[in-house]
């Protein structure tokens, strides 16, 4: 008889921890959307808002490292002063800072 209990209590306790096993995937695929995936979504967002809102004057930096200032903005690129007379045509994509007055204070 006591055989008999064993193997009636061995296939529920498999599948409790089936469904243990299943909450804490979950769980864990939750708590690393909440804490990598949302964030990031969130700054690419804020991103894109800046790229899009770009005008003449505003001051900028490139992924290079390179700082300028805005001279003409099209579509797809935008051409910045670097120093003095020297302009560089760059992609709207390889700006990624602004460094406007409004934006130091």
């Amino acid at each position: 008889m006591n055989s008999m209990m064993l193997l009636q209590a061995a296939p529920q306790g498999a599948a409790g921890s089936s469904a243990s096993m299943w909450i804490m995937l979950i769980l864990i695929f939750v708590v690393m959307w909440f804490f990598m995936i949302r964030p990031q979504r969130k700054q690419q967002k804020e991103l894109q808002q800046f790229r899009s809102s770009l005008k003449k004057g505003d001051k900028v930096v490139t992924v290079g490292g390179i700082y300028g200032e805005i001279v003409e903005v099209n579509e797809k690129t935008a051409l910045i002063k670097v120093d003095g007379d020297t302009k560089l045509r760059v992609d709207k994509n390889g700006l990624v800072k602004d460094y406007s007055e409004s934006q130091q204070q």
